[in-house]
């Protein structure tokens, strides 16, 4: 199903260009305040948080001022986690909520994701039907001046969240003791992270938390491990976390420096939510999800299913077996348990549960041996290129060169100007000669712009 606006997860750009500028986040807010509106409840809630971007100044008052013209109330948060964002529009009753971020994007990049009175993502049947709103005729969505929505700011927003994080867990569950170290990338988590930690008594040290509207991400963050690698070494912690832009990635580095991925992280908490009597069905992964994870969720009897990347099809998937637990390898990990959406704060809140009693990272994330993999992002000026004739008998050319020696996937990324190889082998030389087939064909279209 193609869609005109909204990509993988959500709407997402480079600011000033496109559709990411004030006049478009008017249109946007005006239509998804349209669809949203609830007749049957007397008033009409719409919930706003950001990440730390300086072009969020610029695009959140078009944003609310569409939602108000629609006749939505708005309630502005401030900088906050996604999760944070889906969780307060859940607990606020609010029809909608939308975070403006464009995650692990740079800084010049913005966007938004939008969430439903659930504090789910939108399904891709709900973002078609705003879709079209948004190229409706503005005056046909415009609310009379008498029920125009009016717009507040919520100060107290990171509290509440971490207020909810904390309700997950027992009255006597502390962090004293416990030395942690956390990367926030100078994004939406900058305010929460450290203070949930220190909260719970953890001694720690921070990174990434003096945001200037350019340095989201910036060499730092789950995009950057180097940093909590460093960190980590630097001041002998018992646990490294590094977030995202808007705090709804995690990746971990134990005591001894190792960078944990997503795929590790839900092993782990796939093991002992089944010893616990806590998972539900099974797991759902994605198509990047290592190999390695899929035999050792074979050899523990666990189901594994995998789904599109991104946490939305996660979800879908999720809701579709009615599975508690599933994620990405990237870092996006839902805990459906707990929460609607990938929540970077969450999961190490349950890693650090399992780590109270003196246990080490080191032996907790290291489930299993995951088969070498190669990733490769190709930056591109049409991401369809993946249609070219020339380009798909490289790919197949490639897969047929991989046999039943591992794994190809390659696919356009739903949030970049990017075409994403993978290639996964126990022969590292082979995984390079099949990329390679196939870098080299989309590098020549690139180049030529035509067969």
């Amino acid at each position: 199903m193609l869609k005109k606006y909204f990509g993988t997860d959500g709407i997402r750009g480079k600011v000033n260009q496109g559709n990411i500028n004030g006049q478009m986040f008017f249109k946007f807010g005006l239509a998804a305040g349209t669809y949203f509106k609830n007749l049957k409840k007397n008033k009409q809630v719409a919930v706003i948080a950001k990440d730390t971007r300086l072009s969020g100044y610029t695009l959140e008052p078009a944003l609310v001022s569409g939602l108000a013209s629609a006749g939505m109330h708005v309630y502005t948060l401030g900088p906050l986690p996604t999760n944070g964002l889906a969780m307060l529009t859940k607990k606020m009753k609010a029809n909608m909520g939308i975070m403006i971020t464009a995650s692990h994007n740079p800084y010049f990049d913005n966007g938004l994701k939008l969430f439903g009175p659930d504090g789910l993502k939108l399904s891709d049947k709900i973002e078609k039907k705003i879709e079209k709103l948004i190229d409706s005729k503005i005056t046909k969505n415009l609310s009379k001046p008498d029920i125009l929505g009016r717009v507040k700011r919520l100060e107290n927003a990171n509290e509440k969240y971490i207020e909810i994080l904390k309700s997950n867990f027992p009255d006597n569950f502390t962090l004293k003791g416990i030395k942690i170290a956390i990367d926030c990338a100078n994004g939406a988590g900058y305010k929460s992270g450290p203070k949930l930690l220190k909260s719970l008594g953890a001694k720690v040290y921070d990174f990434g938390t003096s945001p200037n509207g350019l340095n989201i991400n910036k060499n730092c963050g789950s995009t950057f491990p180097k940093k909590i690698k460093s960190m980590v070494k630097k001041y002998r912690v018992n646990l490294g976390i590094s977030l995202d832009g808007d705090a709804d990635r995690v990746i971990l580095c134990d005591e001894k420096g190792k960078i944990i991925d997503g795929d590790q992280i839900i092993a782990m908490l796939a093991k002992r939510w089944k010893k616990k009597n806590i998972l539900r069905g099974g797991v759902i992964g994605t198509l990047m999800s290592n190999y390695g994870l899929q035999k050792y969720f074979r050899h523990k009897k666990i189901k594994f299913v995998r789904a599109d990347v991104g946490d939305r099809y996660v979800k879908e998937k999720m809701q579709k077996y009615n599975f508690n637990l599933g994620g990405e390898q990237s870092g996006h990990i839902i805990l459906g348990k707990f929460a609607t959406t990938g929540d970077g704060l969450l999961v190490a809140l349950e890693v650090l549960f399992s780590l109270r009693k003196g246990k080490k990272a080191s032996e907790l994330l290291s489930s299993f041996k995951p088969m070498p993999q190669i990733l490769e992002n190709i930056i591109v000026k049409d991401k369809n290129i993946i249609n070219k004739l020339k380009i798909k008998k490289a790919i197949k050319k490639a897969s047929n060169l991989m046999g039943r020696d591992g794994r190809l996937l390659v696919r356009k990324s739903g949030t970049e100007p990017k075409i994403r190889i993978m290639g996964e082998s126990y022969n590292i030389n082979l995984i390079k000669r099949c990329i390679k087939i196939i870098k080299g064909s989309i590098r020549y279209w690139n180049l030529n712009q035509k067969f």
